[in-house]
């Protein structure tokens, strides 16, 4: 009878160690892969800038511009309920809840940076050299008896009024957006001040042909 020899490279590893060698590197891997997500968290928290403080500009636009886009929303109001062309109410009622929005995304801006919604620096303050304020107005801000005219207008007169103060309006508030984007470098406010512009700049195409139609029509 010939015994049959086995080669050790030829003689199975016992299960425990196949196991035990699957479940080592299936370890490495997860090892790897959780070193590899710790890293990226901390190299994303190290790029991202510290909060704004009180006198930022951030805080100051966001301050701002909350109440530049309340008068927004408070013509968008009158124009949505008053106006007699279909397509100013639209539009009205579009911007007005646009721009309600955004002001609820700027007060939580303020919210998480754990600043109050009014600060200790005047108004357009965080413009510098920029800086224009109109008998306390900021730009494109329609005064209290512009406002009070177009809440007393009638018929087309409440169409006229809110395309001429809304184009008013947005050309000042692209002059506040253009001068954020120059200083910030925290992307929350860069995502909203592009969009804020791009919006703005496609109504102000709107606002400028409805009001030559209006022209016309008187």
């Amino acid at each position: 009878m010939t015994a049959t020899l086995t080669r050790a490279e030829d003689t199975p590893p016992p299960a425990d160690s196949t196991q035990a060698s699957r479940y080592s590197v299936a370890m490495l891997a997860v090892a790897t892969v959780v070193g590899m997500l710790i890293g990226l968290a901390v190299g994303v928290l190290a790029l991202r800038p510290s909060p704004p403080g009180d006198t930022s500009p951030e805080a100051g636009f966001a301050r701002d511009m909350s109440l530049h886009h309340g008068q927004a929303v408070e013509m968008g109001m009158i124009a949505a309920a008053q106006a007699t062309l279909p397509e100013v109410r639209a539009l009205a009622e579009d911007i007005a809840l646009t721009q309600q929005g955004q002001i609820g995304m700027m007060q939580q801006w303020l919210r998480e940076w754990g600043l109050l919604p009014t600060g200790s620096e005047p108004i357009m303050a965080w413009m510098g050299e920029q800086h224009a304020v109109t008998e306390g107005r900021m730009p494109g801000m329609a005064s209290q008896e512009e406002m009070a005219a177009l809440r007393a207008a009638e018929g087309l007169e409440v169409d006229r009024l809110f395309v001429e103060l809304m184009i008013i309006h947005h050309v000042g508030g692209i002059h506040m957006v253009d001068a954020i984007l120059e200083v910030t470098e925290h992307p929350e406010v860069r995502f909203l001040a592009e969009a804020m512009k791009l919006g703005q700049e496609k109504e102000l195409t709107v606002l400028r042909d409805i009001q030559e139609r209006i022209a016309a029509e008187q």
